[in-house]
């Protein structure tokens, strides 16, 4: 009989540099153990690291002691960083690359407090013709319980649609852009329609790195839009909501909860995530923090990139 014990074992992989990456979902996520994010890695450690989010999609780190400085150097070992936001104009004092995700900035809604600026399903800032390789996101202020996060595995989503649906969706084009979600003629509102952001995306992107093929749409931005080049506003809503139904289906998703110390990295060119709204009524305050990583202009299966429409692009230093 294997004992509880030998069954942990198995299901962890202890890398080469004595990282502990324990698998939490079946298609999607993994905790990795044993590493301090407060200094400089070794080449090693952050090869390892970098391995398993491509493996795993989003992986997790718990009991980080980090703050904004850290956390920047941390990214920054895995691409160059962004700025904070195409639309942020209020990022933490010194630290412009930082993305604070405040309850305490929002409008409330119905009465209850948002406790993230988007509550759908999405990628993050794809209406960028070159949208964030990554987003690593930390934890500060949480409510005592609720406000988890859910991401989806946007390969195994396309993986295991029908071949006839995949070669259709291979050949789709669809527009991306920002819905103002903020008060008419407030600030956020006036950045969202100065960088007027407005992209094309082939609907399934490889992978720069893995050659793995995606299902890349994104509700949060795609919703607004309802375009896919060469069918009609009725004909996009229809074919938009077949593919996102199947690209936030739950087996392919992993839900994460918050704790003081916890981080996530997920690789936003595999990934959509939803910042789920069971909060708000609480009346608790939730602060977390994101860096992104400079992306690059995804490309389809045929060989074809995204078209810019507006908006300039998004690099990083």
């Amino acid at each position: 009989m294997t004992d509880i014990s030998e069954k942990t074992r198995e299901s962890t992989s202890l890398t080469d540099t004595g990282l502990d990456v324990v698998p939490v979902a079946g298609y999607i996520g993994a905790e990795i153990r044993g590493v301090d994010l407060r200094g400089e890695l070794d080449v090693g450690v952050v090869d390892e690291i970098r391995d398993a989010l491509h493996t795993y999609k989003v992986i997790f780190f718990r009991d980080q002691e980090i703050g904004h400085a850290e956390q920047i150097a941390f990214a920054r070992q895995f691409g160059k960083v962004t700025p904070a936001h195409p639309h942020e104009e209020e990022p933490p004092e010194g630290f412009p690359e930082i993305l604070p995700i405040d309850s305490r900035r929002y409008e409330r809604h119905l009465g209850r407090k948002r406790t993230s600026y988007d509550n759908s399903w999405h990628t993050d800032v794809t209406a960028l013709v070159n949208p964030p390789a990554a987003s690593i996101l930390r934890a500060h202020i949480l409510p005592p319980y609720g406000g988890d996060t859910a991401w989806t595995n946007l390969v195994a989503a396309y993986e295991n649609l029908p071949k006839e649906l995949r070669e259709f969706a291979d050949k789709l084009d669809i527009k991306h852009q920002f819905n103002a979600r903020a008060v008419a003629g407030s600030q956020r509102d006036r950045k969202v329609r100065e960088a007027n952001l407005v992209t094309y995306h082939p609907a399934v992107r490889v992978h720069p790195v893995t050659g793995e093929r995606a299902l890349f749409v994104s509700p949060g931005f795609t919703r607004g839009a309802r375009e896919i080049r060469g069918y009609t506003p009725t004909q996009s809503e229809a074919i938009l909501k077949l593919l996102w139904d199947e690209a936030t289906r739950t087996e392919y998703t992993v839900r994460f909860r918050w704790a003081p110390g916890s981080i996530a990295f997920w690789d936003n060119r595999a990934t959509a995530h939803l910042a789920i709204a069971d909060a708000g009524h609480l009346d608790y305050d939730r602060v977390l923090y994101r860096v992104t990583l400079e992306g690059d202009v995804p490309v389809g299966v045929d060989g074809r990139t995204s078209e810019s429409v507006s908006g300039e692009p998004f690099y990083g230093s």
